[in-house]
């Protein structure tokens, strides 16, 4: 038997429930600023931590990916003090220097649990490659489901050393035996997830500086992108933060480029730097925000982004404005006000990311919503496109799969005002659904989301920023 029981103001009855319901009310507004950026946080503790030197960054993430990232870094050795509640992060990668120069048998190899941490694990893998040693990656039975093929088959020609994907298609754990990089052009493709190129970028001036030190002359690495490349704005972030780090990156892309051809090419200077790196805002995490004003109408201001931000998530208040919403743009902030009228088709392939959030703005909206070029969203923490497809279908909508995305119809709308059904909706360890699926309880009653403590992953605070954004209790059942 179900007990039902209000969330405090701290969370911490996420970490017990098995369900959560937001209740529904009437036009959410307000204004808020999410914790800093996920994707960030880790590109610049990867920057800061494979630096000599002492680097201090601010507006990090507190959440179970930087969390993994984090510890498998000082259990090879970087030193990391955590400072104001997780936000400040002091970070000392001196351990890295000469690292290459010993063989790989003159250490016990490290294991090293990345959870279900996709950039943890592309990230590590490259960057430790590129350093020298003996390492095992391993996470969740999920992350052991995620192909990192593409990342060993790019890695394997400049390798010196070996370099084994352990479960079965190219999947971690993932066994590191490397004496660094031998300093070749690398080739990469892109269609599965930009991870690879931005881990195999940020590794660059770590298998320079030790190509430096081992022949006294600068080096540079060159990356080819074969085929198509997804969210390139998650590789315009990449060369951005190591840019702060100090790394010379030039990069170009080809839009015309054959699927046999290369669609990008980044060469990389220079070695990383210490430095003072302040982390933005996650704009993924504000899709949600924004998405609530959407559905109800309301009107809901993120402090901390505007349309310059170094994520392009932001792009989501763009999609919303296709909708009908209203965009305004202050000097530090974004407003969305207005509801989403009327569905559209978009193509997603830049902001993936903030697909299901879409998907659940346009149950509310008038006419089907068409969403395309997201075929790697089934590579994500779960399959983002059929199991999307599956829970938004319990709540009444009809929604039709593509090779590339959903098209997603809401039902009519009945004399209430409410075209959905009650439902108990499955997140799939996902934090994207757990949080996105979520927003459908602003209108509709009985909508109830199974482990809401997923969140964890990249916002553990989610719900109950959401609950003081509207102004409201959830519904928590605990079992």
């Amino acid at each position: 038997m179900d007990t039902d029981v209000t969330a405090p103001a701290d969370q911490s009855a996420a970490k017990t429930a098995s369900k959560v319901s937001v209740q529904p009310g009437g036009p959410v507004r307000g204004t808020i600023r999410p914790p800093g950026s996920k994707s960030i946080t880790n590109r610049a503790l990867i920057c800061a931590g494979m630096t000599p030197g002492q680097s201090h960054v601010t507006g990090a993430l507190r959440s179970e990916d930087t969390a993994v990232m984090i510890d498998s870094l000082q259990r090879c050795g970087v030193q990391i003090s955590v400072e104001a509640a997780g936000t400040q992060l002091n970070v000392n990668g001196d351990c890295w220097a000469n690292r290459a120069s010993s063989t790989v048998t003159e250490r016990d190899c490290q294991e090293l649990f990345i959870a279900n941490s996709g950039t943890t694990v592309r990230f590590l893998t490259a960057a430790l490659s590129a350093a020298g040693g003996h390492y095992q990656l391993q996470g969740v039975p999920r992350m052991h489901q995620r192909p990192i093929g593409d990342l060993i088959d790019a890695l394997q020609p400049v390798q010196q050393g070996n370099l084994t994907a352990l479960s079965a298609d190219g999947c971690p754990p993932v066994l590191i035996q490397s004496q660094g990089w031998n300093g070749k052009t690398i080739q990469v493709g892109g269609s599965i997830s930009s991870q690879y190129l931005s881990g195999l970028m940020m590794a660059c001036p770590i298998a320079a500086g030790q190509l430096q030190a081992a022949t006294g002359k600068p080096q540079s690495i060159t990356v080819e992108v074969i085929g198509e490349l997804v969210s390139k704005p998650y590789v315009d972030m990449t060369a951005n933060v190591m840019r702060s780090f100090g790394a010379e990156v030039q990069l170009t892309y080809d839009d015309n480029a054959t699927a046999e051809g290369v669609s990008a090419t980044v060469t990389i200077d220079g070695n990383y730097q210490a430095s003072q790196y302040a982390i933005e805002p996650d704009a993924s995490a504000a899709s949600y925000f924004w998405a609530a004003a959407a559905i109800t109408g309301g009107e809901v201001t993120v402090e901390g982004l505007t349309p310059d931000a170094m994520q392009g998530d932001v792009g989501f208040c763009e999609v919303l404005a296709k909708m009908g919403c209203k965009l305004a743009v202050g000097s530090d902030s974004m407003t969305i006000s207005g509801r989403a009228s009327q569905g559209i088709d978009i193509d997603m392939n830049a902001i993936s990311d903030t697909v299901q959030t879409l998907a659940v703005v346009a149950l509310f909206a008038d006419g089907p919503t068409r969403v395309r070029g997201v075929a790697h969203n089934r590579y994500k923490e779960t399959d983002r496109i059929g199991d999307l497809a599956t829970e938004l279908r319990k709540l009444g909508a009809r929604v039709d799969e593509h090779e590339d995305g959903l098209t997603i119809t809401p039902p009519p709308q009945s004399a209430s005002g409410s075209s959905l059904s009650p439902a108990v909706l499955e997140t799939y360890h996902d934090h994207r659904m757990a949080m996105s699926l979520s927003l459908a309880g602003l209108r509709q009653p009985g909508v109830q989301i199974l482990d809401p403590a997923c969140t964890g992953k990249t916002y553990p605070q989610f719900f109950a920023d959401l609950e003081a954004l509207i102004g409201r209790p959830h519904r928590w059942s605990m079992e």
